[in-house]
């Protein structure tokens, strides 16, 4: 993309070069904040996995499971590994392709105007103290950045593809994040 000098990072990332993204149609309507899951191969947690099915580089012949997913063009802006690291693959300000067919409060296409976080994790193994550490550190990033995300606007995958998603599931403690985001919103 054009204009990488401009781009709006989370500042402690390690920056990934995702190739799906693309410019959002409106850049100032940055509005909503997903939270998902993933680990691949599905429920093992260090691979190179995640990385590879970001930048378009996932072997087909290194799991069962990856001639399934392979051909997907799929993106985030964050993932949040298991022992707190942030890797960043879009910048904040484009449109990384990680909501698939959502809709939140009656307006479709979510990746135009939200921001993904990836958890490595699965729907039922806790996360690690770390990830929630780094969680609440970008969302403090993002949420300085886009006033428009209120505590009301940060979702999991399963609120905006409800029947479709399940992630970030039952293991995710949201009554805790939540709590850290309203100090956060209050300190505004």
């Amino acid at each position: 993309m054009e204009n990488q000098s401009e781009a709006i990072t989370y500042s402690a990332a390690l920056r990934k070069a995702s190739p799906f993204y693309d410019e959002r149609p409106d850049a100032a309507d940055v509005s909503l904040l997903v939270i998902h899951n993933i680990s691949l191969p599905p429920g093992e947690f260090g691979t190179p996995g995640i990385e590879q099915l970001f930048t378009g580089n996932i072997n087909p012949d290194d799991h069962p499971v990856y001639p399934e997913i392979a051909h997907l063009k799929v993106s985030a802006h964050c993932v949040i590994r298991r022992n707190g690291d942030v890797e960043q693959y879009v910048p904040f300000n484009y449109r990384a392709w990680h909501a698939g067919v959502s809709s939140f409060q009656g307006r479709q296409k979510c990746n135009d105007f939200a921001i993904g976080i990836e958890m490595e994790g699965t729907d039922v193994l806790p996360y690690t103290d770390a990830q929630y550490n780094s969680l609440i550190k970008v969302s403090k990033e993002i949420l300085d950045q886009y006033p428009l995300i209120t505590l009301g606007r940060v979702v999991g995958h399963n609120d905006i593809a409800p029947g479709r998603k399940t992630d970030p599931g039952v293991a995710f403690n949201w009554p805790a994040y939540r709590q850290a985001l309203a100090a956060i919103l209050q300190d505004r």
